[in-house]
């Protein structure tokens, strides 16, 4: 068995290219073609934590929800198969941030990204750029190399990550000290909704203390267990219903935020020149939502927003995005040179609402859980299948993660119901492959690798190996001493 790599020991695979023609991204070109005049423009990157791909109405969830997510979709151009490449919060935003695999940029967990690899705010200071971060400031590192000139972290601040009026604030801060020093910003506004504690939960009430709770924003609207929406992967109970009205609410209260920074970014008169980027750094914290690669994993509600470029009210359902890919078409946009060896590949074409092959699926990765404890994942997902190998299932190890948090998890593991508590122990310990055809199954409900579509089966193992190959995954040789040669 390969030992997993650590940023210690980062493979001469930090050159490696991005994978072969049909597997995904490719390496991004410096001489891409980009729209932009003069002078840079401004960029807002404003992302939640732990929201579900199909929550916000324009992507499919309920019509009320996100009315201002809803309202930026209608002003630029809604990504619908665009992915995280790890479905945790430390690894998904270092991955954006340098446009790498963790597994080539060093931050497979909790960790600082290597050093000598390239980091958005290094390209971006030397063309003047003012960078400002409001929320997950721990989660990007080593903070020297970020070098913010703005940082606020999610304390009373920031009402714990949880109030609208606050991030506005400190956004208008930093807009007005750009327009005063005459430099373009790239401000990254973090909220913390809808990750847990949800509101109005117990856990809520437990997590923080008097004045702490006392900063937090009440949503714009909460919801009950009546209105919930229960995604299909998991099963609708009562305790389940509870506590996804809870998520629901929270999800409210970061439509709130980002409602709050982008008015602040009106008031300012630079949203004429301001890239917006909203995005969810993976899915919801509940079992089969978050820290694996399900596709509900890794699914992101990408929106761009780019003045003079993206148009308004387009939906690209047809291509397979990566955050990662904002990397290359960020530096681009500022006029920074693209570093060698992306995985990240430039989004341009597609923002000006053209083509681009090669965009046929997507590959996501998990290493580690929030607790450091290995549980080695590779996904790969077109529009069709949903391939995934768990090189730590063994048939004794349990699964552990902080999605099994909150009311969901027991309400799986204690049940009655046999069907649920088969899944409730299918998700503990899992099997070595699952495949599930998400034409008919699009929840990954019924998995199809022992012999239900062998042909699909082996398509999904042939393009792992090439793409674990082409990328330098450190568990290439076992996966094809286990799967291809077995």
């Amino acid at each position: 068995m390969n030992t997993p790599l650590t940023r210690r020991t980062l493979l001469a695979g930090a050159g490696v290219g991005a994978v072969a023609a049909g597997l995904g991204v490719r390496p991004a070109s410096s001489d891409t073609p980009r729209p932009r005049d003069t002078r840079p423009p401004n960029i807002l990157l404003f992302t939640v934590d732990d929201m579900h791909g199909g929550s916000p109405g324009c992507f499919g969830g309920r019509a009320d929800l996100t009315p201002n997510i809803d309202r930026l979709a209608g002003e630029g151009v809604a990504f619908h198969h665009a992915h995280v490449p790890i479905a945790l919060c430390q690894p998904s935003r270092s991955a954006m941030m340098t446009g790498r695999f963790p597994h080539r940029n060093g931050a497979e967990g909790f960790e600082d990204i290597a050093d000598g690899v390239p980091i958005l705010n290094e390209l971006l200071h030397p063309l003047s750029y003012l960078t400002g971060i409001l929320g997950k400031v721990g989660h990007l590192g080593p903070p020297d190399r970020f070098a913010w000139d703005m940082s606020v972290r999610p304390d009373t601040q920031l009402g714990m990550g949880r109030n609208p009026a606050d991030y506005a604030r400190h956004a208008t801060e930093l807009f007005d000290r750009a327009k005063a020093e005459g430099r373009p910003f790239f401000l990254m506004a973090n909220s913390e909704d809808p990750h847990r504690p949800f509101s109005g939960s117990d856990a809520e009430q437990q997590r923080f203390d008097k004045d702490e709770l006392a900063t937090i924003a009440e949503p714009s609207k909460v919801y009950g267990p009546d209105d919930a929406e229960v995604p299909g992967f998991l099963p609708d109970v009562p305790e389940i219903r509870q506590e996804v009205s809870q998520y629901m609410s929270s999800a409210r209260r970061a439509d709130d935020t980002l409602a709050a920074v982008l008015a602040a970014l009106d008031a300012s008169g630079l949203a004429g020149d301001t890239i917006v980027i909203f995005m969810s750094d993976n899915g919801m914290a509940v079992p089969f939502g978050k820290a694996n690669v399900y596709e509900q994993c890794t699914r992101t509600p990408l929106i761009v927003r780019w003045p003079g470029v993206t148009g308004a009210g387009r939906v690209d359902d047809r291509h397979f995005v990566s955050t990662m890919d904002l990397f290359p078409t960020l530096c681009l946009a500022a006029g920074a040179t693209v570093p060698e060896g992306l995985d990240g590949r430039d989004l341009t074409p597609l923002l000006q609402g053209g083509s681009q092959s090669g965009r046929d699926r997507i590959n996501t990765v998990f290493h580690e859980s929030s607790s450091d404890q290995r549980y080695d994942m590779r996904g790969i997902h077109d529009e069709r299948w949903s391939y995934i190998w768990n090189a730590w299932s063994d048939g004794s190890l349990n699964y552990r993660a902080e999605n099994m948090q909150g009311l969901t998890w027991p309400a799986m593991r204690d049940s009655t119901d046999p069907a649920i508590a088969a899944r409730a122990q299918f998700y503990l310990l899992r099997v070595r492959e699952e495949l599930y055809d998400l034409a008919n199954d699009p929840h990954a409900l019924n998995n199809l690798a022992d012999g239900g579509a062998p042909e699909a089966l082996a398509r999904g193992r042939a393009a792992m190996d090439a793409w674990m190959g082409s990328t330098g995954d450190p568990l290439h040789d076992q996966y094809r001493e286990e799967i291809i040669n077995a």
